[in-house]
């Protein structure tokens, strides 16, 4: 049940900040191949289509992760939900370090998308549950601001663990982090007593799951979604840097030093949408705003090839800043749900997220192959401006 809470105190912002710390996590381990394709591609012997087909895995797992993760949050709260799925976060980084071949990378992308499926649901169903439906809009903001933190631990500070010692070394800075996340969950996360014997089972909630993911409830939002996460790892953690390297000519330092800047926006943005949604409202509008000119933007940095790196930059912060009215699709959600069935519904809609995500980019492996990074980038912009089209005719939450 929402209830009055002072947003300044520790014992509400503290948990809060513990749990986001596993979505930066969860961010690094996931965009990590964008700065290192080059030498993953040469040390597991594939193709790029055949690295976005091994890193969809990652996506694949985590969107079958929604249903349970979005159960077990309802019936066992995040504190727990969270402890597991860090461990096993870390468990993956371990064995994408020690990978020795494309078997094994796809093992590793299977287990770190199964245990970062909740790494963003667990901060905002905690905020979802505890604050208002006109409140939540600024938290849900602030924790994917500082969630997207990840992307830039992946930037410029994981191209030069790359650089210098090697892929293998940066998914092992991964893993200590991760150790380090779950000290501090356990140390801040208050322990929640247990709730009601449930009376339904597991199947029925998870056929609610799936039910109000097609729902006309959530419908626009969910196919926002499909998208939406999509172009974000597709520009930032898979294309963005063979496009700087490959087609602009980048060294790994200097690719990742623009997609560093460029990341900014993706910490700025969230938080910024969160103060506009609380200052003037229209979530939709803002939503219809942000994407669609993310899907500009993206296209006026391809018309860009020839041109300096400084346009790259910012057509790519801009484009970060546009698509970062993400958070306010878990507003919608809120403001459609009751709170205690909030996680099964943020589960639905991040179904979607990672659903879209892992679909997308293992489409955009095989246009890729045809056209070069510029087509795969042209691609992803294509699939957010018809899925903002279709936002706005569809039913839902408005």
């Amino acid at each position: 049940m929402s209830r009055a809470v002072n947003e300044a105190s520790a014992a509400f912002v503290l948990p809060l900040v513990a749990l986001t710390m596993g979505h930066v996590l969860s961010n690094a381990v996931r965009t990590l191949p964008a700065i290192a394709a080059d030498v993953l591609t040469r040390d597991l012997d594939v193709t790029a289509e055949g690295l976005a087909a091994l890193t969809g895995a990652f996506h694949f797992a985590f969107a079958a992760g929604q249903i349970p993760v979005g159960i077990a949050l309802d019936r066992f709260g995040v504190r727990a939900v969270s402890f597991a799925l860090i461990g096993l976060v870390t468990i993956g980084t371990v064995l994408a370090a020690l990978a020795g071949g494309p078997l094994g990378y796809l093992l590793a992308q299977a287990v770190l998308g199964a245990g970062c499926s909740g790494m963003m649901l667990c901060p905002i169903t905690l905020a979802a549950k505890i604050l208002t439906p006109a409140r939540f809009g600024l938290w849900g903001g602030l924790i994917q601001a500082l969630g997207n933190c990840g992307m830039l631990l992946s930037a410029s500070p994981l191209a030069f663990v790359v650089e210098g010692l090697g892929w293998r070394a940066g998914y092992g800075a991964c893993a200590v982090f991760g150790v380090l996340v779950l000290a501090l969950v356990a140390v801040v996360v208050p322990r929640t007593p247990p709730g009601p014997a449930p009376t339904r089972s597991m199947l029925a909630d998870a056929r609610d799951v799936v039910r109000l993911s097609v729902s006309p409830q959530l419908r626009n939002v969910v196919v926002l979604a499909f998208a939406s996460f999509a172009v974000i790892i597709g520009a930032r953690g898979l294309w963005g840097g063979p496009w700087l390297m490959e087609v602009k000519g980048f060294s790994r330092i200097e690719a990742g030093n623009i997609l560093l800047i460029a990341t900014l926006s993706l910490v700025i943005g969230p938080a910024l949408s969160g103060v506009l949604d609380r200052r003037i409202g229209h979530r939709r509008l803002l939503l219809v705003a942000g994407h669609g000119l993310a899907a500009v933007f993206l296209g006026l940095m391809l018309l860009g090839a020839h041109w300096p790196g400084a346009w790259d930059v910012a057509t790519l912060f801009c484009f970060g800043l546009a698509i970062s009215t993400q958070p306010l699709i878990f507003a919608l959600t809120r403001e459609a749900t009751n709170a205690a069935g909030v996680g099964r519904a943020m589960a639905a809609v991040n179904l979607s997220f990672f659903l879209g995500a892992a679909v997308l980019q293992a489409a955009s492996g095989p246009v890729g192959a045809w056209g070069g990074p510029g087509a795969a980038l042209g691609f992803l912009a294509a699939c957010v401006a018809a899925s903002t089209l279709l936002f706005m005719w569809l039913p839902g939450p408005r």
